[in-house]
């Protein structure tokens, strides 16, 4: 299931947007510009209907740190989704004096019929019932379960390197679907042992080119500890090298195992941040490949991509309609394809990295190069 398109209204930096999404989605746009807050979206919906919508709501500072500061007089919250043009479902969050977020709405329809539809008579009746969206209760999601089944399905993830080496640094309490990486190697672990012996065999394949010095890479558990670690032979000039184990995996290794290990899994969304940083250039330009292996086929997964990356964009199988454009403006964030001009030289041979990213960077590198410190 593939998320076709996004309505969003007073959701943070964005007043409003409505953008049609493909299998696999790159978002452009300057620091700031909004690219993580679109991607929260996603994330949000899974946390509704994994802990409900009061607490996504109140992990997000609540419900003044959500709204627009572009709404002016409109106090709601909109978010909408068409799944695989069959499912669409949408709610509006408030808030008063009384509860720190409400329902205003809530709807499912498939295929133009009404599934669900609140306010309903029960909730002008009882209030109280507005604090809770259908989406995440089993008793009254029966009908729709599909749809609450694929937002917990989406995954997020920004690996950072330091966490997936010392991850009890960070938490002392193990965690669980850490978009940054602290269970990743626990996670590796827990994955049955011929599925997790044959992904690694595939990652240590793609490894011995990307990072020759590097072999054999295994997951092992230390029994003293009860940590998972990641273990590879690492060649230097004695014979026999040395094993090593992630701390002492460089970043770009640590990012690039993360990335091979999400590729082989199923599932459903992938949303990730600027997978470039710390990789090689010539690595990062074979991404997109990886990225459209990644999305095709009957488990293939949706894959958003947020990057700053020249060597990235400069896959000639990019097509205009993959991009989506992220312009900061004086009423908010606004989401577009590339112009007509760039839509056109990429059409004539060039690059996504040649035709669209001058018109996000040149207007912001003009000030900057004139900035007086």
């Amino acid at each position: 299931m593939r998320v076709s398109r996004i309505q969003l209204k007073n959701w943070k930096n964005f007043k409003e947007v409505d953008v049609r999404l493909n299998d696999r989605t790159f978002l452009l746009g300057v620091n700031a510009a909004g690219k993580s807050n679109f991607l929260d979206a996603f994330r949000f919906m899974r946390d509704v209907v994994e802990h409900g919508v009061g607490k996504a709501v109140q992990a997000r500072g609540g419900m003044k740190k959500l709204r627009c500061l572009y709404a002016r007089q409109e106090s709601y919250i909109r978010l909408a989704f068409t799944i695989d043009n069959t499912w669409k479902y949408g709610i509006d969050l408030i808030s008063d004096k009384t509860f720190p977020v409400l329902i205003k709405r809530e709807y499912v329809r498939k295929n133009g019929e009404a599934i669900l539809r609140r306010p309903d008579r029960a909730d002008k009746k009882d209030r109280q019932r507005a604090t809770q969206t259908a989406l995440e209760q089993v008793s009254a999601n029966e009908a729709f379960r599909e749809i609450a089944n694929f937002f917990r399905s989406i995954e997020y993830r920004h690996i950072l390197p330091q966490v997936v080496r010392d991850p009890q640094g960070f938490s002392a309490v193990p965690v669980v679907n850490d978009p940054y990486g602290r269970d990743i190697v626990r996670h590796i672990w827990a994955t049955p042992k011929k599925t997790r012996e044959a992904r690694l065999r595939r990652i240590d394949k793609a490894l011995q080119i990307a990072v020759p010095t590097l072999s054999e890479l295994k997951v092992e558990m230390d029994e003293s500890r009860g940590q998972p670690h990641l273990r590879a032979k690492f060649q230097h000039w004695r014979p026999n090298g040395a094993i090593q184990d992630e701390s002492s995996f460089s970043d770009g290794t640590l990012r690039l195992i993360a990335l091979f290990w999400m590729f082989l899994e199923n599932g459903g969304p992938l949303l990730l941040e600027e997978p470039e940083l710390s990789l090689n250039e010539e690595i990062v330009r074979r991404l997109p490949g990886l990225f459209a292996r990644l999305v095709r086929g009957k488990q293939g997964r949706q894959v958003l991509i947020s990057t700053h990356s020249y060597a990235l964009l400069e896959d000639p199988g990019i097509q205009p309609e993959e991009i989506l454009k992220l312009e900061s403006g004086q009423d908010g964030t606004i989401i577009q394809g590339p112009s007509d001009d760039a839509q056109k030289l990429m059409e004539n041979g060039l690059s996504a990295a040649e035709a669209v990213l001058p018109e996000i960077r040149q207007h912001r590198m003009k000030q900057l190069s004139s900035l007086q410190l």
